[in-house]
């Protein structure tokens, strides 16, 4: 079944690998599991890795310039998706489609209208904040949690909207996840996020948060990182606990997959993780995709269903948000 992962780093090790003087990286290192795990259209983000955090502006052109000469290789088998009926178009000349992100806004430096700029680079998805506290927000590890959205957050999200952008409020503390909720009209995603009363990580969304995003018309992308799964243990089937908790607190069409997998990442950008991360049994990389999915059909999800959390609800989303 195909399926729509709603956050992907691949771009992080597009530009690392690039900048070692490889090309072709996706071709090289990350079709063959896409194909394998059906991967069909993904949110591909532009994120300042920790090695760089204190330069995100430099960074962040970085990675552009990088994502552009990588993207321009791959153009056989890769499409940059605008608009939501772009994805069928893309589907049908079986590329890949991808739609360009930010996982956070550091680079911008308080600049609202560099979204503008951004938006005509084909950018239609953004965070404000990667976990750190910037001048937008203030992210799920910032030092100060009753710090939400600044002047200028509330500035950036209403000119996302409209512009035709998506708003993220994964790695959002709860301040900036409410000042989001309600500074904001349109649907707007949590794109790798669990649920909180099952593993209680500041990543993680709580019952009220999860049922004010569905109430929006909104999806919460199913995070494979094992941290967020369970303290122990972590696996598929544990992550599939976390989608039978969500759908019964609010229901089917708010569940999607943003799977966060980070088994090609250099070590580098996962200094921000003290200790080795077990990986997650059973979903550690793009490819065993498929086999999660089976687990929620065994599970007794129909394949309407199933197929509502693999792309559809994403696609609901997008189509009434992005213009």
């Amino acid at each position: 079944m195909k399926t729509f992962d709603c956050h992907s780093d691949m771009f992080a090790d597009v530009t690392q690998r690039r900048m070692a003087g490889e090309n072709h990286i996706i071709e090289t290192y990350h079709k063959n599991q896409l194909e394998q795990g059906d991967i069909q259209a993904m949110i591909c983000c532009i994120w300042i890795d920790p090695p760089y955090t204190a330069t995100p502006t430099r960074r962040m052109m970085q990675i552009m310039g990088a994502v552009c000469e990588e993207l321009r290789e791959a153009h056989e088998y890769v499409g940059v998706a605008y608009r939501a009926e772009d994805f069928k178009k893309l589907w049908k000349e079986h590329k890949l489609a991808i739609l360009l992100g930010m996982e956070g806004l550091s680079g911008l430096q308080g600049q609202v209208n560099f979204l503008d700029v951004l938006y005509q680079l084909g950018i239609r998805h953004a965070m404000l904040t990667w976990n750190e506290e910037n001048e937008f927000a203030s992210g799920a590890c910032g030092p100060n949690t009753t710090q939400g959205l600044t002047p200028l957050g509330i500035q950036a999200v209403q000119r996302m909207e409209t512009l035709g952008m998506v708003v993220d409020v994964s790695h959002a503390n709860e301040r900036t996840f409410w000042d989001i909720y309600n500074h904001t009209e349109k649907p707007f995603i949590a794109s790798h996020s669990d649920a909180y009363a099952l593993c209680a990580s500041v990543r993680s969304l709580k019952d009220e948060q999860i049922q004010a995003l569905a109430k929006r018309g909104g999806v919460i992308g199913m995070n494979a990182w094992p941290e967020f799964i369970a303290k122990e243990n972590p696996s598929a089937e544990k992550l599939a606990d976390h989608v039978d908790y969500i759908v019964q607190k609010a229901g089917i069409d708010c569940v999607a997959c943003g799977f966060d997998f980070c088994d090609y990442l250099a070590p580098d950008a996962l200094t921000f993780y003290s200790e080795p991360v077990e990986p997650t049994r059973g979903l550690a990389t793009a490819a065993e995709v498929p086999a999660f999915l089976r687990i929620l059909q065994q599970r007794g999800y129909t394949n309407e269903d199933v197929e509502k959390i693999a792309y559809k609800n994403i696609l609901r989303v997008l189509a009434a948000v992005l213009h």
